[in-house]
């Protein structure tokens, strides 16, 4: 009998579980121990190798072109080829992103277990259907500024993309347009003042992340969206989450020459509004069992804390005792990180 080759992590759920369904009754301790004898535990984890191994390439790729273009034979080459016309780039881009989708289908079918590499086209595939796009935009370019409509146009391209190709990654590039064009059709409607209806970018990107975390939470529900519904969730927490904690830092202010000369302390009920949607989020999760909502919480509440530490005493403070009430609050948090696991992993071995 082949055997199941699982990483520690998921050795350990199964371990668990078999050992629930043999003190519960629901299966006897020799099936007990052929389940046991039919899986082996990795020695290392090759999937994460897999996954890093794929992230340093896209970054290294991206720093060889950058580096690439820089060098002067290659600008002087590009200088040549400077009078193509907008439309030839926008179709060849449009050319190569179709061939790119093809192919990463292609090996989603014949080869579903290469999970990284496959993501690794389809996120070449993504970045020639944005330059498609945005040359396309060049095209017929009428000088209004009105640029957002590229970003609108993207979110239907990747939305009808990733549905059809069933694909989280491309959708949560239509995601980030979606951000993107919000972003960018606000400050369009204000001739790219500082104010759209009095608020700043972090506070509209709170309101949009409000709409994008309440639309995953109620489509999680439809079997329809099941599969995008988490990163849904995740992205609009993400924007949420991040306004929220850059506004804690700015408040209301679009002008950073407005900004500077304000004393941090009268900006604490943005803190304070902050804070109460991280407990909030956390005391969520802990209730319900949402794990997103809990780690964001969790996490954001801790980033805000440290954030106002050094807002409020950096200035304030001797730096030997400002580090040393660092050192004693991770100290703190350390340890009780370590007692909570502790009395997770003995709950898991009764």
């Amino acid at each position: 009998m082949e055997k199941l080759d699982l990483d520690k992590q998921e050795s350990e759920f199964l371990s668990r579980a078999i050992k629930h369904w043999e003190r519960e009754g629901f299966i006897d301790s020799l099936v007990a121990d052929t389940l046991r004898s039919s899986y082996d535990v990795k020695g290392f984890d090759w999937m994460r190798l897999a996954k890093y191994s794929f992230w340093i390439a896209l970054i290294c790729g991206g720093i060889s072109f950058g580096w690439f273009i820089i060098d002067d034979a290659f600008l002087n080459y590009i200088k040549k080829l400077y009078d193509t016309p907008n439309i030839v780039i926008s179709i060849l881009s449009g050319i190569v992103s179709a061939s790119l989708f093809l192919w990463g289908r292609r090996l989603k079918r014949i080869s579903p277990e290469k999970v990284f590499s496959n993501e690794a086209v389809t996120f070449m595939a993504v970045l020639f259907t944005a330059l498609c796009i945005a040359y396309l935009g060049k095209t017929f370019d009428n000088g209004s500024g009105h640029y957002s409509i590229l970003f609108l146009v993207s979110v239907f391209v990747y939305g009808v993309l990733a549905w059809n190709m069933d694909s989280r990654l491309i959708w949560l590039f239509a995601l980030v347009s979606l951000g993107s064009w919000f972003g960018s059709e606000t400050g369009y409607q204000t001739h790219w003042g500082y104010y759209f209806l009095g608020m700043n970018y972090p506070l509209r990107f709170v309101l949009f992340g409000i709409v994008i975390v309440t639309a995953g939470a109620t489509l999680k529900r439809q079997t329809w969206f099941k599969h995008f519904a988490d990163i849904t969730y995740i992205a609009g927490l993400l924007y949420l989450f991040m306004s929220l904690w850059f506004l804690s830092i700015v408040g209301n202010y679009a002008n950073f020459d407005q900004w500077w000369p304000v004393k941090q302390i009268t900006l604490f009920y943005w803190g304070i509004i902050a804070a109460i949607f991280f407990v909030g989020f956390l005391l969520y999760g802990l209730k319900n069992n949402d794990v997103i909502a809990r780690e964001f919480g969790i996490t954001f509440l801790i980033i805000l804390i440290y954030t106002k530490y050094f807002e409020y005493f950096w200035s304030n403070t001797n730096k030997p005792l400002f580090f040393a009430i660092l050192a004693i609050s991770f100290w703190f948090i350390g340890r009780k990180a370590e007692k909570i696991w502790n009395v997770s992993t003995a709950k898991r071995k009764k």
